[in-house]
């Protein structure tokens, strides 16, 4: 075998590896790039559904609300606050399926940085109820709110 011959041998060789490292970052590139938009897409619908579930929960607590209100003396200022806690709840609901989460995200924080104390008082409240709720609905599987005598059943039983 000649100079020549080496050499081109090594050419060719070093000119093959590398096609083959290029096509092996290429199908790992693709790969990534599928696995990272499934990934995406299935976050997306779990972010949708837990959208849906706030939303549909949001809209019966201001239906509850419309209720109450409309059960009170017409006019009187518990009628007025109920309808206006329940529109906005409505409003919140209606929000909460037509808007997409950066937008959302990006509201919630323009609104924080314009008027923070009352984003940390909305907060507080959110926490407040959700922690009740949370409670409340403990206390039900439990058996703590159905009354005395639902025990001396289950316990005869």
């Amino acid at each position: 075998m000649t100079n020549k011959t080496r050499k081109t041998t090594k050419e060719n060789a070093a000119a093959t590896a590398k096609r083959m490292a290029s096509d092996v970052t290429d199908r790992t590139r693709d790969a990534l790039g599928s696995a990272v938009k499934d990934a995406a897409e299935a976050a997306k619908k779990e972010v949708d559904a837990a959208k849906s579930s706030a939303a549909n929960e949001i809209s019966s607590a201001a239906s509850a609300l419309r209720t109450t209100a409309e059960e009170m003396r017409k006019g009187s200022l518990q009628q007025r606050t109920f309808g206006q806690m329940a529109d906005g709840l409505a409003d919140t609901s209606d929000a909460l399926r037509n808007k997409d989460l950066n937008s959302m995200v990006q509201n919630l924080t323009v609104r924080a940085h314009n008027n923070p104390l009352m984003f940390l008082g909305g907060a507080m409240l959110v926490g407040f109820a959700a922690a009740r709720f949370s409670k409340a609905s403990n206390a039900t599987k439990v058996g703590l709110l159905e009354g005395p005598d639902t025990f001396s059943k289950r316990d005869s039983t």
